[in-house]
């Protein structure tokens, strides 16, 4: 199963309309957002790319009651969790978190397959050892609405276990 994973979109529609578009275009199936959308109609403007999207809140928790009522609708296509999520997709166990220093942490036990947060604005993928003798991944897609950074998001291969970080195409305008 392939994935886009994104974060921190601040309400930067156009932005992450393009890096789902070119996500999709590459095959993904599922959406993992990781925090910091703030306006539920954010979400809303995906539901043109038919995808699936787990997504949590993040510290910009903008309209929180909506963002759970979007979650909660009939046939929505938004599974929203609140401030963290664990979640399978593709045979891999998933947390998602917005935090680094709390994803780091959830690695270390070995528990998930792959950590995800944001926060930060900084995009970067890392093995971290963990105490069960192997590696858990970490991926911190940075800020797909380019907020004081380049907009970028991961594109995930969850049967090879591959990630790649990638700058989000110029949306175009009209």
């Amino acid at each position: 199963m392939k994935i886009c994973i994104v974060s921190d979109s601040h309400d930067h529609r156009d932005l992450l309309n393009a890096a789902v578009f070119e996500a999709k275009g590459l095959g993904a199936e599922a959406i993992v957002h990781c925090g910091d959308i703030v306006a539920p109609s954010t979400l809303r403007t995906l539901r043109r790319h038919g995808l699936p999207i787990h997504a949590i809140h993040g510290n910009n928790t903008g309209d929180v009651f909506h963002l759970a009522r979007l979650g909660q609708e009939p046939a929505t296509f938004v599974h929203y969790y609140g401030q963290d999520a664990d979640i399978e997709l593709g045979g891999k166990r998933l947390f998602v978190v917005h935090y680094p220093h709390y994803a780091h942490a959830l690695a270390c036990t070995g528990d998930w397959d792959i950590v995800c947060c944001g926060h930060d604005h900084v995009a970067e993928l890392k093995w971290v050892p963990n105490m069960k003798g192997s590696k858990t991944m970490v991926v911190n897609p940075g800020t797909v609405g380019g907020v004081g950074a380049a907009a970028t998001y991961v594109f995930a291969d969850l049967e090879a276990m591959s990630f790649a970080i990638r700058e989000v195409p110029l949306p175009k305008a009209g």
